[in-house]
């Protein structure tokens, strides 16, 4: 079997936010995040043990590589690591946070397994993030700030490749953001590229707090 393939096997919990420039305390947002995620999973029960994923992100003392290891503790939980390939950055698995792991997944493979699922999405996809990219960047030259940096699109592709195929391969999902607020300029804002291409199930992410509705 697959590494993406045994991903199968368990209810994807994807957790989204800012990275290290988080200065609010991990402990208070993951007790929080813990307890949106219950509620949400009295209504719709996974079918399926859990397994946080991770995207990568390298252990800082803040922002989303400390709270996902917290929520995975209190969920008992394990995490698995989708990341980069290495000609895409060769970094990325190197300075990933990569304790306590049971799965360590490519992303290509996760992009073979959409393409063999569902053909055409992955441009559909890609479109859509290059697009975003393109209005973000009109805006920024119209405040006179740079352009995004390119990583951009690669660390955006990464975020909803992992959230479609693990839909697609589980079957299931649950995703929730680290705070209310999303920044325009952070990859986190591509996050509506899966629920408005209908790769991924809306009804599946749960809102911060009853004050943020789910998009």
């Amino acid at each position: 079997m697959s590494l993406s393939a045994k991903l199968a096997e368990y209810h994807p919990v994807v957790i989204e936010g800012m990275g290290g420039y988080d200065t609010r305390d991990p402990n208070v947002i993951a007790d929080h995040l813990t307890q949106r995620l219950k509620a949400h999973w009295a209504v719709k029960p996974p079918g399926k043990p859990l397994v946080v994923l991770t995207q990568g992100d390298p252990l800082e003392p803040s922002g989303i590589s400390a709270i996902t290891p917290l929520v995975a503790k209190q969920l008992n939980a394990p995490r698995a690591l989708v990341y980069l390939d290495q000609e895409i950055a060769d970094y990325h698995w190197r300075d990933a946070d990569r304790r306590d792991m049971v799965l360590e997944i490519k992303y290509s493979l996760l992009v073979a397994e959409i393409n063999e699922r569902i053909p055409g999405s992955m441009a559909a996809i890609m479109d859509a993030i290059d697009q975003q990219l393109a209005e973000k960047n009109t805006e920024r030259l119209m405040l006179k700030k740079t352009p995004l940096k390119d990583y951009y699109r690669d660390f955006a592709l990464l975020q909803e490749v992992t959230k479609v195929a693990s839909f697609q391969l589980s079957g299931e999902l649950t995703m929730i953001h680290t705070s209310p607020r999303i920044s325009p300029d952070s990859v986190t804002s591509f996050c509506r590229v899966g629920f408005t291409l209908g790769l991924v199930d809306q009804s599946d992410r749960v809102a911060y707090g009853d004050s943020d509705p789910a998009e």
